[in-house]
This record gives C-alpha cells, sequence and structure tokens, in this order.
C-alpha cells in the first residue's frame, strides 16, 4: 500500500503514500531567502522517492520568525531563489509544498518584545517570550493577505502546493484555542469564531491558486493543556474544513508549552501501552476524524516499520503516512523502506540523563543535523546531548547578534 498512488481532490496524483513532513531547516541567508543548501537538502530528498516533501516552516512576516534562519515569502524578488529551491525539490519527481506559517505569540524575544497575538496572553517558557500584543482588525487582516502572498509566490516559483500551518501552537492554532485566544469580537468566543481566521485564510488562498492547485491543513487534535484546545473541537473544525474541500489534512498536537506530547492524551496524561505499541501518536483520533469527514487523511509521528504503515493503508486509517525524523537518521534507508526490503527505520534517541533538557537536546539533535546535510556533510550520531541540549538558544542568539552586526 505504501508504494501505491495517491489522487487528491483537487486532481493531483501522489507516486506514493509517503510524505517527508515539514522540519524547520534555519539555513536562510540574512535577507531571509533560501541558499544553496536548501537546494541541496531537498535534492537529496527527492532522491528517497517520498511521494510529497513538505518544507520547514516558511513564515509570512519577518518579525515573527519561528527560528532564525527561517524563510519569509513576502517579496516577489526572490522568485529566482525560490525557485531555484522549488525546481531542486523536483528533481525525482516528487510533489513539494510549502508550509506557510506566522508564529505569533511564540516568536522569541530575538525576534521581537512584542509579537502580535490574538490575545495578550503570554507564553512563559524560560524567559524566552515577550508579553504579546492583541491584534487588531488590521493586523488581522495583514496576516491574511500574507497568507496569500506567500501562497501566491510558492506557486509562481514552481512548488506544487501549499500546507497551511495551524498547528503546534502557533497563531493560527493560537486562535483555535480558547487558552490563547480570549477575545470577545468576531474573531474569539465560539469555535466557530475562533475558527474564522483559519477559513478565511483558506478561502482567500483558494481564489488566488485555484481549484487544481492542493492546499492542506495541519491542525492539532488537542493542546495537550487544560483549557485548550479539544478534541471535541477538533472535530468541529474538521467538519468545517471538510465544506471547504481542501486536499489533504495532517493531524498533530501539542505547543511549546507542551512539547513533549507524542505520549500524552488531552488531560496531560501518559498514554496506556496498547496506544504507544501501534506506533502513530494519533491514530486513535484518526478513527474519530474518519466518522465526521472524508477529507485525505495524514498523520506524522512514531510510524517506524513498512509492516504497520500498510496495515493502517489497507485499513483505510490514514490515506499518507507522514515521517520526520527518519528522513534525517534513515534518509538512505527510505527507498528500500518503500519497496520492502528493509521492514523497519530504527528510532535514534538521543538522552542527557536530565529529564528538564531531554526535549531541548534532542531538538538540537535534530537541527543540527539538518545544517551538516546542508553543507553536504553527513549524518553524525555522536554529539554530545548536552551540547545538543543548548545548541537552539546559543543559535538564536548568534543570529540575532549576526543580524545586528550585519
Amino acid at each position: 500500500m505504501i508504494s501505491t498512488e495517491f489522487t487528491l481532490p483537487c486532481g493531483v496524483i501522489l507516486k506514493n503514500r509517503l510524505v517527508k513532513s515539514a522540519m524547520t531547516e534555519r539555513i536562510s541567508n540574512r535577507k531571509f531567502e533560501p541558499t544553496k543548501g536548501h537546494e541541496r537538502l531537498y535534492k537529496d530528498w527527492s532522491t528517497t522517492g517520498a511521494g510529497l516533501l513538505i518544507t520547514g516552516n516558511v513564515v509570512i512576516d519577518r518579525k515573527h520568525l519561528e527560528s532564525a534562519g527561517n524563510v519569509c515569502f513576502d517579496d516577489e524578488m526572490m522568485l529566482p531563489k525560490i525557485s531555484s529551491w522549488a525546481q531542486a525539490s523536483k528533481s525525482n519527481e516528487s510533489q513539494v509544498w510549502v508550509q506557510i506559517s506566522h508564529s505569533g505569540r511564540q516568536t522569541n524575544r530575538f525576534g521581537t518584545n512584542r509579537p502580535l497575538a490574538p490575545s495578550e496572553v503570554q507564553l512563559k517558557k524560560m524567559g524566552l517570550f515577550g508579553k504579546p500584543k492583541a491584534m487588531t482588525e488590521e493586523d488581522i487582516q495583514e496576516v491574511i493577505k500574507g497568507f496569500v502572498k506567500a501562497a501566491k509566490i510558492a506557486k509562481a516559483a514552481g512548488f506544487t502546493g501549499v500546507q497551511i500551518h495551524s498547528a503546534h501552537g502557533y497563531l493560527l492554532s493560537q486562535f483555535l484555542s480558547p487558552r490563547t485566544n480570549i477575545r470577545t469580537d468576531h474573531w474569539g468566543g465560539s469555535i466557530e469564531n475562533r475558527s474564522r481566521l483559519l477559513i478565511t485564510i483558506i478561502k482567500k488562498v483558494r481564489e488566488e491558486v485555484g481549484a487544481s492547485f492542493p492546499i492542506a491543513v495541519k491542525l492539532n487534535s488537542a493542546d495537550f493543556q487544560k483549557g485548550g484546545f479539544t478534541e471535541e473541537e477538533s472535530l468541529e473544525v474538521v467538519k468545517m474544513l471538510d465544506n471547504e474541500k481542501i486536499d489533504l489534512l495532517e493531524i498533530s498536537g501539542g505547543t511549546y508549552e507542551k512539547l513533549a506530547f507524542f505520549l500524552m492524551n488531552e488531560e496531560g496524561v501518559v498514554m496506556k501501552e496498547s496506544t504507544k505499541r501501534r506506533e502513530a501518536y494519533f491514530i486513535d483520533f484518526a478513527k474519530k476524524i474518519r466518522a465526521v469527514s472524508n477529507l485525505p487523511l495524514m498523520i506524522t509521528g512514531g510510524f517506524r516499520s513498512h509492516e504497520f504503515c500498510n496495515e493502517v493503508l489497507k485499513n483505510g486509517e490514514v490515506d499518507l503516512i507522514g515521517m520526520g525524523r527518519p528522513f534525517i537518521t534513515n534518509r538512505k534507508d527510505i527507498p528500500g523502506f518503500l519497496k520492502g526490503e528493509i521492514p523497519t527505520l530504527e528510532n535514534l534517541v538521543l538522552r542527557t540523563g536530565m529529564k528538564q533538557f531531554e526535549d531541548a537536546a534532542e531538538g538540537g539533535f535534530y537541527a543540527r543535523q539538518l545544517i551538516r546535510f546542508s553543507k553536504g556533510k553527513k549524518l553524525k550520531t555522536n554529539m554530545s546531548p548536552l551540547w545538543c541540549s543548548m545548541f537552539l538558544i546559543i543559535y538564536e542568539f548568534r543570529k540575532a547578534i549576526a543580524k545586528k552586526i550585519g
């Protein structure tokens, strides 16, 4: 099943069911443009044979970066460099979609001390995030225009689709959550109002790119926080997305405040062993989606065995299999995995021995590998876990200093 074609509602055909999901590259130049590193990285990924590659966060506002080194699609003067990235990515007939994002209150202090957000609800994590400014109507309209412009640039450059990022606690996810959206106007309150920004952006993007250009959405199943976005609300949003006839729904979960969401349920309680053994972190929620929607469905997180991927595809639990980290640690194994010659992609886990540093260590390890790959270097597994745990903060700081000097 994983090696079979899949036709999207818009008519585009994916050559197989395996997707490289979004992972932040952090390798733009100082003008927020893609580099030769992007071309090298995505050309290499195209040789894996995956049917679809989704880029890391491409932001719409250079003041609201998800991370230092993000590309920003806000200027059509960038088109030659963006086009080179797109062409390199398609060198093995893969579909390549741009993940479009705005970080909102999850923009760190290295970017701005007063990020825009639905409401003035501050993210309190290691003192890295400033108190946000509640968006005005004008701010919201500018964000809508920003998403549309980014989609227009992506299509003009030769990318074959876009994914609108409405998960992981970024801006559109913040609007969906009653924990971070306490507005009393038509952008807040009921789930219909909290969904308004996402749905408006989808409609406007569709008007811009046309009916035959794929539009995907990445959506949280839940925030895994008390008072946050719930599974019930997520299902209501799914019904709205069904009406908009998007081409793919990717399910994920969590926010910066709940990084270790993979093995937790909505209340933050560790999942039972039977759920963990099923590999895919959100497979149970996928069944609930199937009951209310016919949208093509993708889950990212946990898939490692060829047998299990085929099982869930055959059962119709999902339509596409999303993987992230295997495209770093097992990149050369993926062609064989698609053919069934390699039954399992080994899961590489990095541990510091200190619980409070584990998430940062894993994030830093994979970020460093992507930067290495973009320079033509090979996978390096013998990295210091402690140094990896500090890498992202140091990297953000260095990039901020270089920007000021430049």
